[in-house]
């Protein structure tokens, strides 16, 4: 074994230690890789290690380019509203039993998510969901795995349906091979998509779990509290005692929320912070309290002096819940750093983050994607925050700033014109890709604006870094050495069977891996090995590559393993464990399914 080799696993096994610890967040890796991968190449020189020119090549791969288009296309087929007017005519279904409900959600999220990006049609139909799940007397956890999992299914039927099979298309074709068809990997999606459906249709409703969401931690005492604030007033013996050491503390009923001073939110232990002349507090009172804390001395409430700062009661929606948006701005700050309660006008009462509910050192805690709050304002805030990219609400639909219902035509007719060109005239996905950004952007779908920031940059670092690894691992010989010894452990199988042994290995290993980290990371690391193992056994690596797609996008049994996972985990107050007890068995159905169904379509 080279030193090439050993270095290039040494990085990849760096990588994959990062990327499951999650200690630093996944583009970081994926730079850092890079930049190793050049330091090496500057220094050594190795003529079995890329050049600095052949690393920066990876730039020029057209996958990554066609993956931001698509996610732009996605956000101008939200903003038009077609997904919100899908996900309205469920509504009409909600008297059909639980099963037909399943079948006929599948339908719908299936077929849309086959088109675009799944990210936005699951934040779209979420709210949708909880709400219909109310009138169908459902708990919503018992609905919101379905509608990710229903997501995927769609994903894995088309070239554009996941960022995956774009890029494993992308990929192949720098080696020589094939691109995808728009519809080729339908011949087993399809098939599979119904036995998941069917799946989830039957068993549904006995194996997912009911879970309560976050508005369950607060009593039904906290539930009918009223947002108010009061201020200190000069020259009383208040200033300098703590809340806790103030009339306010012993009378029940009375919850303090934040302490303002200087127009800015004091942090740390609040109640025993000490009070100063002119302090706003912000109290959460339950009715019979507010009369109480009218008499303690040296307070006045703000309501009192004519400031339009209105209570208002929870029954009348000023407690919510809301979660970080795919689009969402604040994601890796914390709450004292964006000044949430100036900038929203609302008060974060706790977060739900991978299982478990935080109520303490909110101030501290980084926001992340698909983080759940729950949190109490006005009306006038909570209408606000409806339009916001940041935070989507989740009793009502999201509401745009503008309606570009009248846009929907347009939108729907750049997409199926693309599909068209590339099923029909063999154009190349990235240039359609590409044309029908530049359309949306001279009719004035989509702003330049909205697009950059509809576009997940992270995934695209995170691409780019781990095509310079999957190039390190093919010139430094790491590649050919692991398919080697791979096809030596099916040297004593019939030779009839080996590639199907192998076709097994591919799709087990892809399938876990994407569990653990990143579907992109997976088939980059994968589709190298799927190629050279064909080449190595003298057979037609395709079937091979269409495991790996399908393998790397069925990602099932972990909340972190697939992002519309990671989206509900947090809404649909679920614990780790309730992904691998739904989604297990999923992923035996469409391995079986995929050794059936591969073969027959895609010969050796």
């Amino acid at each position: 074994m080279s030193w090439e080799i050993i270095v290039v696993l040494v990085i990849l096994l760096g990588s994959l230690i990062s990327f499951v610890a999650e200690k630093i967040s996944v583009d970081v890796t994926a730079i850092c890789v890079f930049a190793a991968l050049l330091l090496v190449s500057m220094v050594t020189g190795s003529t079995h290690w890329p050049e600095v020119g052949e690393l920066v090549s990876v730039f020029a791969n057209p996958a990554p380019l066609t993956i931001a288009a698509m996610f732009i296309i996605s956000v101008a087929l939200e903003k038009c509203g077609a997904i919100e007017l899908m996900a309205q005519k469920l509504g009409k279904l909600t008297r059909l039993p639980y099963g037909l409900f399943i079948v006929a959600l599948a339908i719908g999220v299936g077929g849309i998510s086959a088109f675009i990006n799944n990210t936005p049609v699951v934040v779209v139909f979420m709210p949708v969901i909880i709400s219909l799940a109310r009138k169908m007397n459902t708990p919503a956890s018992q609905l919101l795995i379905p509608l990710s999992f229903l997501s995927i299914f769609g994903g894995v039927c088309t070239l554009m349906g996941t960022s995956t099979n774009i890029l494993m298309s992308g990929i192949i074709r720098d080696y020589g091979l094939q691109p995808l068809g728009m519809f080729e990997l339908a011949l087993v999606g399809l098939p599979l998509m119904i036995i998941g459906t069917l799946y989830l249709a039957v068993l549904g409703k006995k194996i997912l779990p009911v879970r309560e969401t976050l508005t369950a931690i607060l009593s039904e005492e906290e539930r009918k509290e009223y947002i108010t604030e009061a201020y200190v007033k000069q020259g009383t013996e208040l200033d300098g005692q703590s809340f806790a050491e103030s009339g306010l503390k012993r009378t029940r009923g009375i919850r303090l929320l934040e302490i303002i001073r200087d127009g800015v939110a004091l942090s740390g232990d609040l109640p025993t912070q000490p009070l100063r002349e002119g302090d706003r507090l912000v109290l959460a009172c339950r009715p019979n309290a507010i009369v109480k804390a009218r008499e303690t001395v040296g307070i006045d409430f703000v309501g009192e002096r004519g400031l339009d700062l209105q209570p208002i009661s929870a029954h009348e929606g000023a407690i919510v819940e809301g979660v970080i948006g795919p689009m969402s701005t604040i994601v890796g700050k914390t709450i004292r750093e964006i000044n949430f309660r100036q900038r929203y006008r609302m008060i974060i009462l706790a977060v739900h983050r991978r299982g478990r509910n935080v109520r303490e050192k909110l101030e501290t805690l980084p926001l992340d994607f698909g983080d759940t709050l729950l949190m109490m304002g006005t009306d006038k805030a909570i209408d606000n925050m409806h339009s916001s990219e940041d935070i989507i609400l989740l009793d009502r639909p999201h509401i745009p700033a503008q309606d570009m219902r009248r846009r929907m035509p347009l939108v729907i007719a750049v997409i199926a014109g693309m599909i068209g060109a590339v099923t029909f005239l063999n154009v190349p996905i990235f240039a359609m890709a590409v044309i029908a950004v530049a359309i949306l952007f001279l009719s004035g779908t989509v702003k330049p604006k909205d697009a950059y920031a509809a576009i997940e940059w992270r995934i695209l670092v995170l691409i780019y870094g781990m095509l310079g690894l999957g190039l390190a691992l093919q010139d430094s010989g790491a590649t050919e050495l692991a398919s080697s010894q791979l096809v030596h452990l099916v040297d004593d199988f019939p030779v009839s069977w080996q590639p199907l042994v192998m076709l097994a290995f591919i799709y087990i290993s892809t399938s876990i891996l994407t569990e653990l980290l990143s579907n992109n990371a997976t088939v980059v690391l994968m589709a190298p090995v799927a190629i050279a193992l064909g080449q190595m056994l003298d057979v037609d690596p395709r079937p091979f590559i269409i495991a790996a797609c399908i393998g790397s996008s069925a990602s099932f049994a972990t909340p972190i393993g697939y992002q519309t996972n990671t989206y509900v985990y947090g809404v649909g107050g679920y614990r780790f464990g309730d992904f691998a007890k739904v989604g297990i068995p999923l992923n035996i159905l469409y391995f079986i399914g995929s050794m059936i169904i591969i073969p027959l379509f895609w010969h050796f």
